[in-house]
């Protein structure tokens, strides 16, 4: 059994605790309770059935695939903000990011426009194969993650991530974003992958 990971903070700049916890306590929460449904599920399915058009298990590990990623999109979500941000001890992710997208400016005009273009996540990540960052477009858990990348920074565009504060202002929620982006805990995901 999965436990739901607690958040290290109640609320943020421009993201209040009524936000948070309704996106934290109801809706991560759910996916974790979702998660271990499936897998236990997946103990008792008849496997001798399986089939491309429907079966059981095709049915049960397409879930699983939406409701883990919206497991660790969230996770990640959540561990990598904080209040008022954090710089990082490091130049490492700003180095990376003037290295792939010629400045941080760039980087950030891309990433806020994909916050827009987006209908559920927009992640920084860090290709294993091309040593290089890039920015992903995500629009369902389970719909544009790239194989072999390393998830180093996860915004969650869709309107239960902002509802309750912007109602449907989600540029100024990507704003709000930006003011409370960890770089340390970015930093410790580039660390703990020796990237």
């Amino acid at each position: 059994m999965r436990e739901v990971k607690p958040l290290k903070y109640k609320s943020l700049d421009g993201l209040s605790e009524k936000q948070l916890g309704e996106h934290h306590d109801v809706l991560y929460a759910g996916y974790v309770k979702k998660i271990d449904e499936i897998e236990d599920k997946l103990n008792s399915t008849d496997l001798s059935s399986a089939n491309a058009t429907f079966s059981d298990l095709r049915e049960l590990k397409m879930e699983e695939t939406f409701a883990l990623n919206g497991v660790k999109l969230h996770e990640g979500y959540f561990d990598n903000m904080a209040p008022g941000g954090a710089k990082g001890s490091s130049k490492k992710i700003l180095e990376m990011i003037e290295r792939d997208f010629g400045s941080y400016e760039n980087w950030e005009k891309q990433f806020k426009a994909l916050g827009l273009a987006a209908r559920g996540w927009v992640v920084l990540s860090y290709d294993l194969d091309e040593k290089k960052l890039k920015n992903i477009l995500c629009d369902s858990h389970n719909q544009g993650g790239v194989w072999n990348s390393v998830a180093l920074l996860i915004m969650d565009v869709y309107e239960h991530a902002y509802f309750i504060d912007y109602a449907t202002g989600r540029k100024s929620y990507i704003e709000s974003f930006f003011k409370n982006i960890d770089w340390e805990y970015v930093e410790k995901v580039i660390g703990r992958f020796q990237i």
